[in-house]
């Protein structure tokens, strides 16, 4: 079994360029500048090994499964770009609007998999995708375009999805709790400004680390670079890529002041978490 964690989208909830800002990074010509809202798949690999008879190979082709984190405001275009062509489940760490707002993009999903989207989320932010998608749970209104096909369900502690074990970690986006996750040796923190202490011990061993990292300013629901950099030091993972980066860090010049195995996640960063 393996996993590959692709990066979708790696910026603020503004994007990156922002909409009428012309600062360096806004115009910058690196493709690796150019940062849409924040949101992961991740590929989960059954591996049935290279004496498997053919019908065998088959059946573990059908059963690989593309978990995608958050559904973010640019999920078409991150699912054009990055060839995202399934989605077997979603798990969302909060419902602000950068994170949930691409939703209605599932109906595709729906037509392409003929079944229901099965969501994850704790209770808030089920109760928010409810009031804020309405007319996607209330059976009266006439279907017209579409409705996406979902089925919530309510996250109290580690699951399981195509055979591997799902932590949420729990954390805090200012003074709002909201969810990061743990899958093997691969943690994902976006929105990120406190780790609660209990949730430290769900972190110990985790080797690749994407986690939330605005700007070198304080901010009071984001980590800061320095704030970031003191999470790396307490994990010590061997790899660690920061991300909900907004306009004031430009990708060449900041990864070339961090340390050894820090550096700025950018969109379409492939990860192979091959330790599963």
């Amino acid at each position: 079994m393996s996993l590959k964690v692709t990066l979708l989208g790696t910026g603020t909830s503004h994007g990156v360029p922002m909409i009428g800002c012309q600062c360096a990074v806004c115009c910058s010509a690196d493709p690796r500048d150019r940062r849409t809202r924040p949101s992961i798949v991740i590929e989960i690999q059954q591996s049935p090994g290279p004496q498997a008879p053919a019908c065998v190979q088959s059946r573990v082709a059908e059963a690989v499964r593309y978990i995608l984190v958050d559904t973010s405001t640019d999920l078409r275009a991150q699912a054009l770009a990055r060839g995202v062509t399934r989605v077997d489940a979603i798990l969302f760490t909060h419902s602000h609007a950068d994170h949930i707002l691409g939703l209605d993009e599932v109906r595709r999903y729906n037509v392409l998999q003929r079944g229901a989207v099965p969501c994850y989320g704790d209770e808030r932010t089920l109760a928010d995708l409810r009031r804020t998608f309405g007319y996607i749970f209330d059976k009266t209104d006439s279907p017209g375009g579409g409705i996406p096909q979902i089925a919530l369900s309510r996250l109290v502690g580690p699951f399981s999805l195509g055979g591997v074990e799902f932590v949420p970690v729990p954390i805090f986006h200012g003074p709002r709790p909201i969810l990061g996750f743990r899958v093997e040796s691969f943690a994902y923190l976006t929105d990120c400004s406190r780790i609660p202490d209990e949730s430290w011990a769900l972190l110990a061993g985790v080797r690749t680390l994407v986690v939330d990292a605005l700007r070198d300013r304080p901010h009071p629901t984001h980590f800061s670079v320095n704030e970031a950099l003191e999470v790396v030091a307490r994990v010590t993972p061997e790899r660690t890529y920061f991300t909900h980066i907004c306009h004031d860090l430009p990708h060449a010049a900041t990864c070339a002041r961090l340390p050894k195995g820090v550096e700025l996640a950018y969109d379409g960063l492939d990860l192979e978490i091959d330790d599963a």
